[in-house]
């Protein structure tokens, strides 16, 4: 009996301390469910359009933007577009990204504002203006990344703001109200109240193992309560 006992004391006292973790997973799956991730990544903000194909014998060569960018060797060189036009983007090793445009051989990075806003305005497809621009060195743990990054916020309901690189010249961040909502949740969830990036860290390990001892032991208890309930029910029966 004391075994019992102390058994259930145990099962409810771990119950409650893992209870509450226990119902913030099941609002944060409700909330990450009833989301389409889509909208929490702004992609039905995303403008759509067709980059038109370039004609390759008016391009510069990869070598020539190499030499225009005073790179003897190059890591990578990767063929894309900024705003509709053709561009290189080089990375070479012990200096940052450089993207030149690929008929010229002009230098686009680091982009300045006016482009920035360019950029933006072409990415967002939705009928808000432009609230601010700002260049940020040190930008919030939303974005993701180290900076400088330009970060441009819209004047829509859903507050929504993008992180242009300044170097590639492109936006690597769609941030909103509806994602912070959903990221909130997420770090609720997955017990990283920092960035949201750790799902392997040791507290949630420990909660996890916790809950599942939770459900063990209840359902142990529970086969315990049902098995002595059946005795007392065959005792009365056969006094009766």
């Amino acid at each position: 009996m004391k075994l019992l006992r102390w058994s259930v004391r145990v099962h409810k006292w771990v119950a409650l301390v893992v209870g509450i973790q226990i119902m913030l997973w099941i609002a944060g799956g409700l909330v990450m469910s009833a989301i389409p991730i889509e909208q929490v990544r702004g992609e039905h903000k995303v403008a759509n359009w067709t980059v038109q194909p370039f004609d390759p014998a008016r391009l510069i060569s990869l070598e020539a933007a190499a030499k225009a960018a005073s790179m003897e060797r190059i890591q990578s060189g990767t063929l894309g577009h900024v705003l509709g036009k053709p561009v290189w983007r080089l990375v070479s090793e012990g200096r940052p990204l450089v993207t030149i445009d690929a008929r010229s051989g002009e230098f686009l990075s680091p982009i300045g504002e006016a482009m920035a806003r360019q950029i933006a305005d072409a990415d967002y497809t939705r009928q808000a203006e432009i609230d601010r621009i700002e260049w940020v060195t040190d930008p919030p743990a939303e974005y993701g990344r180290p900076g400088p990054v330009w970060r441009v916020r819209f004047s829509d309901r859903d507050k929504t703001t993008l992180y242009i690189d300044p170097d590639r010249a492109e936006v690597l961040a769609r941030r909103s109200s509806t994602w912070r909502f959903y990221d909130f949740f997420w770090k609720l969830h997955i017990m990283d109240y920092d960035d949201g990036a750790d799902f392997n860290h040791p507290l949630l390990i420990t909660a996890s193992g916790a809950a599942v001892f939770v459900a063990l032991s209840g359902f142990v208890l529970l086969i315990i309560k049902i098995r002595r309930t059946l005795l007392v029910w065959r005792r009365r029966r056969c006094q009766v």
